[in-house]
């Protein structure tokens, strides 16, 4: 099973200050990239990084944050492209959900994920063939 990891879920596998989704999103993370199933977008990548740089109270270096971009770069990939913020903006009203939620939704079943790793939706929730699971909870 593809799984698509939010921006949330990237992040805690840095953020020493929440050691135990710290454990769990690198564990995850780990085990999906290793059998090729992690995936993520562009999207995540620039949220990532002002994240890694920005939002820590300890954040990583521009340097450091670049170097995790750059590893990242590496998994699968979907590119965030006009017809898929349409899709959003779509969805966005049919979902009463954010834009930003709705984007990642988007680039998860155009990735053909069916597993969306994330803790900013409700766990089980089903968006076409797309399950929610928060690896948190």
């Amino acid at each position: 099973m593809l799984t698509f990891f939010d921006t949330n879920v990237v992040a805690y596998m840095f953020d020493s200050s929440s050691p135990r989704k710290q454990e769990i999103a690198q564990r995850l993370f780990e085990d999906q990239a290793a059998a090729g199933m992690a995936t993520i977008s562009t999207q995540v990548l620039k949220e990532t990084f002002v994240t890694l740089t920005r939002k820590f109270d300890e954040p990583l270096s521009f340097d450091e944050a670049e170097e995790v971009i750059r590893d990242l770069s590496e998994l699968r990939m979907v590119q965030t492209d006009p017809q898929m913020i349409l899709a959003a903006i779509t969805r966005c009203r049919s979902a009463s959900l954010s834009l930003w939620d709705s984007l990642i939704i988007e680039a998860a079943l155009a990735g053909g994920c069916t597993r969306l790793a994330t803790e900013d939706l409700q766990n089980e929730q089903v968006f076409d063939s797309l399950v929610v699971f928060n690896p948190f909870s």
